[in-house]
């Protein structure tokens, strides 16, 4: 994709998630917003007013999670952490996506202002049955729970894998265990077909 449509599709991507929220908040159902974006929305100068500008003046808004590839940002740190210290104050935090091999320089900062690690699946898949990736993540978690940012453990297809994210210390999971990606109509049929059947 060329760089020059990045800064549209970006702003695309932000209101059709917000659009989202407002939908969710109309059924009573607010949910965590969280979206992918490239680090370069986060060295424009210009983005941060855009971004604040969009953001809902409703106390029901809980924030907004920027989820920023994990190699992106070890190239691009200081605009990253610059941004993570700046929007902070409005509701507004970075999650670090698809951690993987970087995950040594970035979780040796002494001033970390991420909120999320998300471990890629290359990393999760298959932990319950390989030692080495099992002590790989526990590193991982053990050194984001120092920092106070959760972790997410992405890919996760069988229980087997869930169970092990969840000994290992994983805040969250993510992956086609629970669903694959589907339209908001979409999930929130399956949201009502879950409340139902837990009823």
């Amino acid at each position: 994709m060329s760089e020059r449509l990045l800064p549209a599709l970006s702003q695309f991507v932000i209101a059709q998630a917000l659009a989202d929220w407002r939908y969710f908040l109309a059924e009573q159902r607010p949910l965590d917003l969280s979206i992918n974006l490239p680090i370069s929305f986060l060295e424009d100068p210009k983005s941060f007013d855009y971004l604040c500008r969009q953001l809902p003046d409703d106390p029901a808004f809980a924030g907004l999670i920027l989820e920023v590839d994990g190699s992106d940002i070890t190239r691009g740190l200081a605009a990253a952490r610059d941004f993570a210290k700046q929007a902070r104050l409005r509701k507004v935090a970075i999650s670090v996506d698809r951690l993987g091999s970087e995950w040594t320089a970035l979780l040796q900062l002494r001033d970390f202002p991420f909120v999320e690690i998300k471990v890629e699946p290359e990393l999760v898949a298959g932990c319950a049955y390989d030692r080495a990736k099992r002590t790989l993540c526990r590193h991982i978690v053990s050194a984001a729970n120092q920092f106070g940012a959760r972790t997410v453990a992405v890919g996760i297809e069988n229980y087997a894998d869930f169970f092990t994210a969840r000994e290992l210390g994983f805040d969250l999971v993510q992956g086609f265990l629970f669903a694959k990606p589907m339209g908001v109509q979409t999930f929130m049929r399956a949201i009502g077909r879950d409340l139902t059947n837990a009823v």
